[in-house]
């Protein structure tokens, strides 16, 4: 009834592809989902929910913004880097609030410009080189 009271969810493998499958309609896209797994000792597995998409492999389609965000929760999980994560999450909301979309979670009418897999991770990585670093950290 209330899927924002969830920050993480820990399950098995197969209830967890169910439920990523699922949480996907919440924000749009496969293509906005960060995952990881992580267990008691040793490095985590950080990847989008979608994997490496090979269906749409060489052209310039797949969303790059749920591998970002993996990043990130690499960072602050398995690196202790909080503030290079919150660096990296500023930088895709900011994309997201100038209206840059993949075709995966264009919609028609929406006044956004449609971009490809280049030009939203470039977006990204120009974003985080001018973003304040102390200001994201005191958000």
């Amino acid at each position: 009834r209330w899927p924002k009271q969830f920050d993480t969810i820990v399950c098995g493998n197969i209830f967890g592809d169910i439920l990523s499958d699922e949480a996907s309609m919440l924000v749009g896209s496969l293509g906005m989902l960060p995952s990881a797994s992580i267990g008691e000792s040793g490095p985590g597995v950080f990847e989008p929910c979608h994997g490496s998409a090979p269906d749409i492999a060489g052209e310039d389609k797949a969303n790059p913004l749920a591998m970002i965000l993996s990043a990130a929760m690499m960072l602050k999980y398995d690196l202790d880097r909080p503030e290079e994560a919150a660096l990296l999450e500023a930088a895709v909301e900011t994309a997201l609030d100038q209206k840059l979309r993949t075709p995966d979670i264009k919609q028609e009418g929406d006044g956004c410009k449609d971009v490809g897999c280049k030009e939203m991770g470039a977006a990204v990585a120009e974003l985080v080189s001018t973003i304040d670093m102390p200001a994201v950290v005191a958000v």
